[in-house]
C-alpha cells in the first residue's frame, strides 16, 4: 500500500494502529517530490538528493541496514555525503558503513555523519550495559534470541544547540532536543518544506515512559513538538509511522502530542508537590479524553501511565513516598510471611485465577500481584501455571508494545532458557 494512502487511511480512521502498528516496516522507498524520498523500516529514513550527493536523516537498524542500503539505491545512485543520527537508538543508526564500503571501493569522499554532542555517550554507555539492553530489548520485542551490537559508528560532527549546513542548493538546519532520549535532533529542509522528526512523532502515544530504559524528558519534549510546529512544514517524516502531509495535519499532529505530554506532566508535578505518593499519581493523573481518541495518539507502542513514573523518576527521584519501600524486605520474604497469613501460597494464586475471570482493570492488577507472591513462595507446579496463565491473559488484554512485552515474556520465562533461577528454597527470584 502506498505511504501516504496508508497514512490518510489512518488519519480518517478507516484503518488504525492497533491493526497496522507503527512499528511494523513496509520495507519500501517512496518519492515524496523531486529529490525526496521515504523508506519505510524499522527505523524509517528520509532521503534527500542532491547536486553534491545524498543526505539521508537516520540510516537504518542494525538488523535491516544492509536491505535499507539496497532499498535506497532503488531510488538513487548519489554518493552519501552526509548523514543525521535523530538519536542514537540501535534502530536509527547503522547504515553508514554500508555506504563507506560503496564509497571506497568507487573512490569517492566517505560520508560525514552528523549527531548532537551527547549521542557518543550513548554508545559509550551501550558498551557498558550490552547484557542489560540486551535482555531488556528481548524481552521488549519478544524476541528471545537477540543480540545486542557492540560496534558503532560514532558521528564525525557534533553540535550543541543547532547545525546548519548545506548540500548542493539545500539546506539544512539541525535543532537539539531533549525527548524520548537526550542525543535527539530534529532536522527541518526549508526547500521541501518538510520535517524529519526522529522519535519525537510516532503514529502513538510518546514514548516518553519506556518502563526498561533510561530517563525521558517530556515537558521538553513537548517544547520541541511546538517548536517544529512553527515551521508550517507540508511534510512530517517520523522515526517510526507513516508520513504526514499537509500543514493542518502536521501541527496537529505535534500540537496534540505536546498538549498530551503538557497534561501529563502538569498533573504529575502536581500531585508531586502536594507530598502525595507516587501510587497517588499513578492512580490520580487523567489523561484527556479528546487526546485519547486521536488515531496518532493511541497506546499502542507506550503508555501515559508509564510516563508518569518517568516524570515522578526525574523531578522526584526513586522514592515513591511509601516509607516501606525505602528499605524494604526481600521480595520472597514477603511473599512468604503474606502466603502464610493467606493460609498458603495456594489460596492466593486461587483468587488471582478468581480475580482475572472478572476481567474489569482493576482486577487484572491485583491478580497479578497476588499470583506474583504467591509464585515468590512456592514453586508449586500448578501455582506456576497460573502464573503463566494469568500473565498471558495481562498481555493479550494490553494495549502497548511495552506492556505485551514484559507480561507475555513472564508468562513463558519457566517455557524456555529465560526462566529465572531460584534461591536454595526453591523460591522464584
Amino acid at each position: 500500500m502506498d505511504v501516504f494512502e496508508l497514512s490518510d487511511d489512518l488519519w480518517s480512521g478507516k484503518h488504525s494502529t492497533k491493526e497496522i502498528h507503527p512499528l511494523i516496516p513496509h520495507n519500501s522507498i517512496t518519492g515524496i517530490e523531486d529529490g525526496l524520498a521515504f523508506v519505510s523500516s524499522f527505523a524509517n529514513v528520509s532521503c534527500v538528493d542532491t547536486e553534491e550527493g545524498l543526505v539521508l536523516i537516520d540510516t537504518g537498524s542494525f538488523l535491516l541496514a544492509e536491505q535499507v542500503h539496497q532499498t535506497i539505491r532503488t531510488w538513487t545512485g548519489s554518493r552519501l555525503s552526509k548523514a543525521i543520527y535523530s538519536h542514537g537508538h540501535v534502530d536509527h543508526v547503522f547504515g553508514v558503513p554500508y555506504f563507506e564500503a560503496e564509497a571506497k571501493e568507487a573512490g569517492w569522499e566517505g560520508p560525514q555523519v552528523i549527531a548532537h554532542e551527547a549521542l557518543a555517550h550513548r554508545f559509550d554507555r551501550y558498551k557498558l550495559t550490552r547484557g542489560y539492553n540486551e535482555i531488556i530489548n528481548q524481552r521488549q520485542f519478544r524476541a528471545p534470541g537477540m543480540v545486542w551490537p557492540t560496534n558503532y559508528r560514532y558521528p564525525d560532527i557534533d553540535y550543541h544547540d543547532r547545525y546548519e549546513f548545506v548540500v548542493g542548493d539545500v539546506s539544512f538546519e539541525v535543532n537539539h532536543a531533549k525527548g524520548e532520549t537526550d542525543d535527539h535532533s530534529w532536522t527541518w529542509i526549508p526547500s521541501h518544506r518538510t520535517l524529519c522528526c526522529g522519535d519525537l512523532f510516532i503514529w502513538a502515544s510518546p514514548n516518553a515512559g519506556n518502563p526498561q530504559k533510561v530517563q525521558r524528558y517530556p515537558a521538553e519534549w513537548a517544547v520541541a513538538l511546538r517548536e517544529m510546529a512553527t515551521r508550517n512544514a507540508e511534510y512530517l517524516l517520523s522515526g517510526h509511522g507513516v508520513p504526514i502531509k499537509g500543514e493542518a495535519r502536521v501541527k496537529a499532529a505535534l500540537t496534540h502530542t505536546a498538549e498530551l505530554l503538557e497534561s501529563i506532566v502538569d498533573q504529575t508535578i502536581t500531585i508531586l508537590n502536594s507530598g502525595a505518593r507516587l501510587d497517588d499519581a499513578i492512580h490520580q493523573v487523567t489523561y484527556p479524553s479528546h487526546l485519547m481518541e486521536l488515531p496518532y495518539l493511541q497506546p499502542v507502542y507506550d503508555e501515559p501511565e508509564f510516563i508518569v513514573r518517568n516524570i515522578w523518576r526525574l523531578y522526584g527521584g526513586w522514592y515513591d513516598g511509601n516509607p516501606a519501600n525505602l528499605k524494604p524486605a526481600r521480595e520472597v520474604a514477603l511473599a512468604d510471611e503474606i502466603a502464610a497469613l493467606a493460609g498458603g501460597a495456594g489460596v492466593l494464586a486461587t483468587r488471582a485465577m478468581e480475580l482475572i475471570e472478572l476481567g474489569d482493570d482493576q482486577s487484572l492488577r491485583l491478580a497479578t500481584h497476588l499470583v506474583e507472591f504467591a509464585a515468590l513462595a512456592s514453586n508449586d507446579p500448578a501455582i506456576i501455571d497460573a502464573r503463566r496463565a494469568i500473565y498471558a491473559v495481562r498481555a493479550e488484554t494490553s494495549t502497548s508494545t511495552m506492556a505485551k512485552g514484559i507480561f507475555g515474556w513472564a508468562s513463558t520465562e519457566f517455557d524456555n532458557d529465560n526462566s529465572q533461577p531460584a534461591d536454595t528454597n526453591g523460591h522464584l527470584h
